[in-house]
């Protein structure tokens, strides 16, 4: 399998520093036009779940799609904090105690354990509401129709066809409701919908500000979704194999709760061959395009080779 490059995990950092500035800039406590007020417990909630933390991955992946095709400036970084205040919403959402119930979050205490379930609650409709403001902000792009397409596609994405359908599945899944049969087709289905939707919206943002022919855009669509899932399989498998500190979350919470993954259903060694075989169909989707995509390449490796 191969490697990511020293200078992919160069442009990473530099990347994420980049998205940390201008989150801080959109967290701040002054007030914006329309705004009242911006409430002290709930921005330190917000900076709480959002600032000093994350690999920003899903951000890196809209710049540098855009990039990729000409696009850069201040229009793809802004559309990558929106996806990454859309994925903290849902880290937020995801730790209460009705959900998965978890303490830590990237190496620190979950906001309702920092703050409480209230303050938690609205802080994660704070953060997603914030992200389709910053889309629909002719900030991001001067063309309302490639606005109207990011607000668009990232409302597929993240909501009931996509993230929060996927994390109905995943509440079923650990027999919330009723008894579980796992199989291969149900867990990949929950996992493309709860993980692998945003991720794809991630490069599928990148590919319409930098207004992708039809056949690009159908190519980095594929890459995006199967580039989801191999986050996934790689996500199970460190979850059995790394540690709560190496990893700054809780480990083993699926194989607590009885709910299956692919590690599961394939075992260890049909888990790592799956992973190999979707970096394969990842970098296949890329064949063809017309631009540098070795950034693009090297993401597939980062994700699946990652250790925290």
């Amino acid at each position: 399998m191969m490697r990511s490059t020293s200078s992919f995990m160069a442009r990473l950092l530099a990347v994420a520093g980049e998205v940390e500035t201008t989150l801080e800039a959109l967290l701040a406590d002054e007030t914006r036009p329309g705004e009242i007020a911006r409430p002290a417990r709930l921005m330190g909630a917000l900076r709480h779940a959002s600032l000093a933390g994350g690999k920003r991955l899903r951000p890196f992946l809209t710049i540098e799609t855009a990039r990729m095709l000409g696009a850069d400036g201040p229009g793809p970084l802004r559309a990558g904090c929106a996806v990454e205040l859309l994925h903290c919403y849902s880290l937020v959402h995801d730790d209460l105690p009705s959900m998965d119930d978890d303490d830590l979050r990237r190496g620190r205490p979950t906001v309702h354990k920092a703050f409480d379930e209230a303050t938690a609650i609205l802080a994660g409709d704070a953060l997603q509401t914030l992200a389709f403001e910053v889309l629909a902000d002719p900030a991001t792009s001067d063309d309302p129709m490639i606005r109207s397409e990011l607000v668009l596609r990232l409302a597929r994405a993240s909501g009931l066809g996509g993230m929060v359908g996927g994390q109905m599945l995943d509440l079923a899944a650990e027999g919330r409701y009723g008894a579980v049969t796992a199989d291969q087709d149900g867990v990949r289905r929950l996992q493309a919908m709860k993980t692998g939707a945003i991720l794809a919206y991630a490069v599928e943002a990148g590919a319409i500000l930098g207004r992708a022919d039809a056949k690009t855009h159908a190519s980095l669509v594929a890459y995006g979704q199967t580039l989801g899932a191999a986050f996934q399989v790689a996500d199970d498998i460190l979850d059995r194999e790394s540690s709560a500190e190496a990893l700054g979350k809780r480990t083993g919470k699926d194989l607590e709760k009885g709910k299956a993954t692919l590690v599961d259903l394939l075992g260890m060694a049909g888990a790592q061959a799956e992973c190999r075989r979707l970096v394969e169909q990842a970098n296949a989707a890329l064949d063809g395009i017309d631009a540098d995509v070795g950034t693009l390449r090297d993401a597939v490796a980062f994700v699946v080779e990652r250790q925290s």
